[in-house]
């Protein structure tokens, strides 16, 4: 035990001085300064995996109550069929359509309760009750209303989704000062000229907001609908199957492969972000 605990110790502390020593460097290349703002987190979570996998052996702590990495390692690697066909039937399916659908019908009905101040009266209170709601209790009801398989996730993953891509962008369209307005106004421009030549460019970083906000609000949707009914597949069907058969190791493997791909799908959002707003502020501060 005492070795596990020494190694640990040691390895924190090299690696705990070797982030400092990066994070204070100040690198003239673009391309350098990429690497390391790149190497900090990445050696800051082996060394997390690599404290976790001594604790666990140095206190032997059951596998049915944390596994060690390696552990959940092996069971990724031989359980690549299982899992793919999971991260499928979740994310392929569930994830992606309940997100295109719920945040582009949340952008459609922005646009006409930006028309309607009756609208933005009246549904917007509502919208902000309805995304309140626990997804534990709204989940049951649409998989009785969708049936088990995969439109009843998207059905929740719709709801979670819908309003705050609502609200934000309800937000985002006033986010135009009035001295701009009143310039458009200048040039005789119509509602939708300045709708698109003003008001929506000043709303594209709510909108990329609310996306990165979806992002992980639908895989979390997805995984805990499929607590609730779903054919025998799927990232929640198989956590909530593995945890009754005490096969922790497979469950903290479906956690992984969550986590993973929520990371990228975020990522990939963030990457879009920078390349519409590209003249937004905080945009040209990063790139500076």
């Amino acid at each position: 035990m005492n070795g596990y605990l020494t190694f640990a110790v040691v390895f924190w502390l090299a690696a705990w001085g070797l982030n400092e020593w990066l994070v204070r460097l100040r690198p003239a290349d673009a391309m350098a300064r990429k690497l390391v703002n790149a190497a900090v987190p990445l050696i800051f979570g082996i060394t997390l995996l690599a404290i976790w996998e001594c604790l666990v052996k140095g206190f032997n702590i059951p596998s049915i109550l944390l596994p060690a990495p390696s552990m959940i390692w092996a069971r990724l690697t031989t359980s690549v069929p299982t899992l793919w066909a999971d991260f499928q039937q979740t994310f392929l399916k569930s994830v992606l359509t309940g997100w295109v659908l719920g945040c582009g019908l949340g952008f459609i009905v922005a646009i006409l309760v930006d028309r309607s101040p009756f609208l933005q009266k009246g549904l917007l209170p509502i919208g902000n009750f309805v995304s309140a709601l626990p997804v534990v209790g709204i989940a049951p009801i649409m998989v009785m209303w969708f049936g088990f398989d995969w439109q009843s996730k998207v059905a929740v993953v719709v709801i979670m989704t819908f309003f705050p891509m609502l609200v934000n962008t309800v937000q985002g369209l006033s986010a135009a000062s009035h001295m701009e307005r009143d310039l458009m106004r200048t040039y005789a421009a119509s509602w939708w000229q300045t709708l698109l030549k003003l008001r929506l460019p000043a709303a594209w970083p709510f909108i990329f907001n609310a996306l990165k906000i979806n992002s992980t609000l639908a895989l979390i949707g997805a995984i805990v609908a499929e607590f609730f009914g779903t054919p025998i597949v799927g990232m929640g069907f198989r956590i909530s199957t593995e945890v009754g058969r005490s096969n922790v190791d497979m469950v903290w493997a479906e956690i992984a492969v969550a986590a993973l791909a929520g990371s990228i799908f975020y990522g990939l959002v963030a990457l879009a972000e920078r390349a519409v707003t590209f003249w937004h502020p905080s945009v040209r501060g990063g790139q500076a």
